[in-house]
């Protein structure tokens, strides 16, 4: 289940108000349960991975396109706009480079390209600027898929527990470069 917090501090945890929030960024977030996350058993949770398992979890990913694809208000994953290609995201601890990728973004920053993402497990956080200058922090965990579209700034993060287990769209081949912006994140969300 999706949270938002606003910068005045008020929390949203309602996916209708957290999307009328957004809708002015064209940022879009829904939930989408599958009982097939628990058929994966402990590898949708552990840190290293297997060639076989993460294959298993990748098919698992044509399912979530077909389904998100036929959602008319969720456009994310949806062939027709053109997403040609997905991968899995696996972050931990122990993952190399894991700060320099928080480095990197961890700043507002934005894409030239789509950024769609669906969360299999762990947590992750993502900040964006509102219209009037305004900052607030988004928390998605599992279960939970975002789009971003093009040119919209934001940054990403990891909770505490530095562990993020998602499923990643690309619209093009190139993925998702940042093009870093200078804003500073208002820390007092």
């Amino acid at each position: 289940m999706p949270i938002l917090k606003l910068s005045h501090g008020a929390i949203l945890t309602s996916e209708t108000e957290i999307q009328q929030e957004l809708a002015c960024l064209n940022v879009q977030v829904k939930t989408y349960e599958s009982g097939k996350l628990l058929s994966f058993g402990k590898s949708i949770t552990q840190d290293i991975l297997s060639y076989a398992e993460k294959e298993e979890i990748l098919q698992y990913a044509k399912d979530i396109q077909l389904c998100l694809s036929e959602a008319s208000d969720f456009e994310s994953c949806n062939p027709q706009l053109g997403s040609v290609c997905y991968d899995l995201l696996v972050l931990h601890p122990g993952s190399p480079n894991l700060y320099s990728l928080i480095a990197t973004y961890n700043r507002y920053h934005t894409h030239t390209d789509t950024e769609a993402l669906y969360i299999l497990s762990g947590e992750a956080i993502f900040g964006f600027v509102q219209p009037d200058g305004s900052q607030i922090e988004l928390l998605l965990q599992p279960h939970d898929c975002i789009h971003i579209p093009p040119g919209c700034e934001h940054w990403f993060s990891l909770t505490a527990s530095l562990h993020c287990k998602a499923l990643r769209h690309f619209t093009t081949a190139d993925g998702w470069i940042p093009q870093h912006t200078g804003r500073t994140i208002d820390v007092g969300i």
